[in-house]
């Protein structure tokens, strides 16, 4: 170290990180870097992390920057939010209301209730949404502060909530111009904590892995600190002793000067009894020397761990007020607590601190085991008789023996219910699970089990499904609530590809029931989920049966709704009358728009019934309704705090609206978005599937060929192939491109497994699985009369569905295997219809086709135009290729 600064005991030998923090803050100050950056300070404890992040923030505020700082502890990983909340909380405060509104915009009433600056609504907010509103704080928070700098010390100590949010803001500074600075210790974490600790490592790219001390740089420290005579043996057994860990030698020359002792050979003995009494059992032994009643203040101190003012400490610790105020200075004296520091504090939650984590964690330790869990739940009723509610109080729950007390039990739910609205599933998931070790009463513990698997559904289906299982398997639900538990097992199972089991379950559970609405929710979830199966066969007598069932509903009520949106999605996939299957939806409509009870963040029934409403209308031609539908679930799943799976899905078909009508280019955005957003959630789920197989098809048709196989093979586009029905029909798309990279053979193959997989399921549909199009294709050289027999099968089945796409895809199939005289008749009549169709790219490569076959240079440019505007670019190097062959120009 080179140079005096506050706090320069701990900086010995730290000159290189302490430069490398100064050329960040500089070039963060100067506007030179282009996007944000993060630092990260590793190693053991006691090692100067926490030195130099201090150091960070003068450096900092020297230099005209806005520094908000906030640390882990040991005893608060369990409330979510709680590092991230003390990081950005108080410069929300700071602000008006209405400032705060507007600085968070559409997110405030996202991420509002998790930094507790607005009350939560009524709705259960997706942690990813969460997540993603915390991060877009920021980085408006980082406009108005700019320069601004976050210090996150103890890492390692953060909540999983935090640790999240970190990860992602780390990933996604390209656009934010702040600079992170992160200490951790190393090795102290396991499991998706320490998954999301990596992820911000590896954004930060080299990380400061701290050393201990050279005994040369001991000694000087010693010298500095006792004086300049510390001869030379006793500045190697102070090195020996604390073994160069900064932290440890600062406290050990501390303790020499305050015992005067002198700094040669012949003391040197006495600093290994010296350093033990500044920890472990040496701090415990200090305690004991400032006497019991200190004692208790700095156990209850350490119970609290946040938001430690004598008040509070003096009710758990049963102290006089009096007596709490002279022990709180006792132990300021002693360098164990200390009052925070006004500039660096960013929270008034507390009146005092621990001088250091390690001592915090020290004094935690040292509380007997019994005693400890009696404090915490006497804590418990101290936090929440302090009004801070269940939430604050169920860490201290969380640590209570179970004692058969149902008010625990009670108190647990509250807390589990409070975590849910905003946003922190994980935290409910472990207030639910010691409910359960109290136990509950018998008719409260089937209720616990189902809350618990409701509390997972939307992040854990795997969990949630064991939840849910056990909770119907006792009794004690009434009729709604397990018929309502049967569904959302039905849901988990679904997500969890377990589709087979989801309709079993179902099935199973109507015939417990005797005729009427929970019957009639139930059996409308079987049909659901076997509409949506993609494996097995799927017999006529089903479809008989469900029609059935439909004719009799008017839609008076949702399950009546939903087996008219279940039957028409039936027809449509049998390749049935479109005006026939758009009257039968329009019947589950209320004025033309969603039930209530059916919307996209339903819970009661999920969001495949409006998935299901709205894909008709993509397939009927009717794609101005299926877009507004697809558009509304995105806004409605952000607007409420939805984000993964759900906000990947409604991108994903909204991609399918836009590939449909033949804005390729926005197509391609809206599903790489929903791909990036599937990749968070997990590996190879149906909404990947839904992603990247819509991808593919737009990349297809933009005639990006390389791109598309860079994502099927990225995605491993292939078999197995997902057990839920894809739209477009997944077979069919990855023999179409097999077929347009020039892979006839394996096109073939593949193109023939998707058709004896659609006769199988009773599928017709040839715009949902267009495999019989791309198969006369392939075989029109090979196979000519099987060629023109495909073609023949959808034309037929074009004009039993009567919509202008299905017919103009015929016509444009049949053209492509017919004699030139014939197929120019064939071209026309489909650029023809196709005109009066809103699916843009097909009537583009129609007119392009038409005017190749008729030598038409006004149809090549109609066609050319028309390929431009929707993106459809090997079409429009087809029509300007064809454009010049006739000595025109493009």
């Amino acid at each position: 170290m080179t140079e005096e600064r506050p706090g320069s005991a701990l900086l010995w030998e730290r000159d290189e990180e302490v430069a490398a923090i100064e050329r960040a803050v500089d070039t963060l100050c100067t506007g030179r870097a282009p996007h944000g950056r993060i630092l990260v300070l590793r190693g053991e404890a006691g090692i100067g992390k926490t030195a130099l992040l201090t150091e960070a923030h003068r450096i900092a505020e020297l230099r005209g920057c806005t520094v908000w700082s906030a640390r882990g502890g040991e005893t608060l990983r369990s409330v979510p939010y709680n590092v991230v909340r003390r990081l950005l909380q108080p410069s929300l405060l700071a602000l008006l209301p209405e400032e705060a509104r507007e600085y968070l915009g559409d997110w405030y009433d996202i991420t509002g209730p998790a930094l507790g600056i607005a009350r939560p609504g009524d709705g259960q907010p997706d942690p990813g949404s969460v997540c993603d509103g915390l991060v877009t704080a920021v980085r408006r928070l980082a406009r108005r502060e700019y320069p601004l700098v976050l210090l996150v010390d103890d890492a390692h100590w953060a909540d999983l909530e935090t640790l999240r949010w970190l990860a992602e803001l780390c990933e996604r500074l390209e656009d934010t111009s702040v600079l992170v600075l992160v200490a951790c210790r190393t090795g102290e974490l396991g499991g998706e904590r320490a998954a999301y600790l990596d992820r911000v490592v590896r954004a930060a790219g080299p990380v400061a892995s701290l050393r201990s001390l050279t005994p040369q740089a001991t000694a000087g420290l010693t010298r500095a600190t006792v004086g300049a005579h510390a001869d030379d043996p006793f500045c190697r057994e102070v090195w020996a002793v604390t073994g160069g860990n900064p932290y440890e030698t600062v406290e050990l020359l501390a303790k020499v000067r305050d015992a005067e002792i002198e700094p040669v050979e012949a003391s040197a003995h006495e600093l290994r009894d010296l350093n033990r009494s500044a920890r472990g059992g040496g701090l415990v032994s200090r305690l004991d020397k400032l006497g019991i009643e200190a004692t208790r203040f700095a156990w209850a101190a350490a119970i609290l761990g946040t938001g430690i003012t004598v008040d509070l400490v003096a009710r758990l610790a049963t102290l006089q007020p009096a007596v709490a105020e002279r022990c709180a200075g006792i132990l300021c004296e002693a360098r164990i607590l200390t009052t925070p520091d006004p500039l660096k504090r960013q929270t008034m939650d507390g009146e005092l601190e621990f001088t250091h984590p390690l001592i915090e964690s020290a004094v935690y330790n040292s509380i007997p085991d019994s005693l400890r869990t009696a404090m915490h739940g006497i804590a418990a009723k101290v936090v929440t008789d302090s009004g801070r509610g269940a939430a604050a109080a169920s860490r201290h729950l969380l640590q209570v023996h179970p004692d058969d007390d149902e008010e625990v039990v009670e108190q647990l739910r509250e807390a589990a219910r409070a975590h849910l609205a905003v946003g922190a599933p994980a935290a409910a998931r472990a207030c639910l699970e010691r409910a359960l070790k109290e136990p509950p009463t018998p008719e409260t513990h089937p209720r616990v089990l189902y809350e618990l698997g409701c509390a997972t559904l939307l992040t854990a289906p795997a969990v949630t499904i064991g939840h849910l299982r056990n909770a119907l398997a006792l009794p004690g639900l009434d009729v709604a609530r397990r018929v309502d538990a049967v569904v959302r097992l039905s849901q988990a199972l679904l997500h969890n590809d377990q589709v087979a089991e989801a309709i079993s379950t179902v099935k199973a559970e109507a015939s417990r029931h005797e005729h009427g609405p929970a019957r009639l929710r139930l059996q409308a979830c079987q049909f659901l989920w076997q509409g949506i199966h993609s494996a097995g066969a799927d017999s006529p007598e089903r479809s008989r049966h469900l029609a059935e069932l439909a004719a009799a509903c008017t839609g008076r009520d949702d399950s009546e709704r939903a087996l008219l949106i279940v039957h028409g999605f039936d027809v449509m996939m049998r390749g049935g009358d479109a005006d026939e299957v758009v009257a039968i939806c329009d019947r589950a409509l209320v004025n033309g728009r969603l039930a209530p009870g059916l919307g996209w963040t339903d819970s009661r029934w999920g969001f495949e019934l409006p998935l299901m409403i709205a894909s008709i209308y993509a397939y009927t031609d009717r794609l101005d309704r299926a877009e507004a539908l697809f558009s509304e679930a995105v806004r409605e799943y952000e607007t409420a705090g939805w984000s993964g799976g759900h906000v990947s899905l409604s991108y994903g078909y909204l991609g399918l609206a836009l590939r449909r009508r033949g804005r390729l280019r926005e197509a391609e955005s809206t599903l790489r978005e929903s791909l990036r957003l599937a990749d968070r959630v997990g590996h190879r789920l149906p909404l990947h599937w839904t992603a990247f197989c819509n991808l593919v098809d737009t990349l297809i048709a933009r005639g990006h060929l390389d791109d598309a196989m860079e994502i099927a093979e990225r995605y491993e586009f292939g078999a197995p192939y997902a057990s839920t029905i894809l739209l477009p029909d997944a077979r069919s798309i990855r023999g179409r491109l097999l077929l347009a990279v020039g892979r006839t053979d394996e096109a073939v193959e593949e193109l023939e497994a998707a058709g004896r997989a659609a006769a199988e399921r009773g599928h017709r549909n040839h715009l949902v699985a267009p495999w019989a199009t791309d198969l006369a294709r392939a075989l029109a050289d090979r196979d000519p009369e099987r060629a023109r027999e495909l073609a023949a099968t959808v034309r037929a089945g074009a004009e039993r569905s009567g919509t202008w796409t299905a017919i103009g895809e015929a016509l444009r199939c049949e053209a492509a295997l017919a004699p030139r005289h014939r197929a120019v008749e064939l071209a026309g009549r489909a650029a023809k219809l196709l005109e009066e169709s809103p699916c843009q790219y097909e009537h583009a490569a129609a007119r392009v086709e038409y005017g190749e076959l008729a030598d038409s240079v006004t149809e090549l440019r109609r066609g050319l135009a028309l390929a431009e505007s929707c993106g459809a670019d090997a079409v429009a190097d087809r029509a300007r290729t064809a454009l010049r062959s006739l000595g025109a120009d493009a």
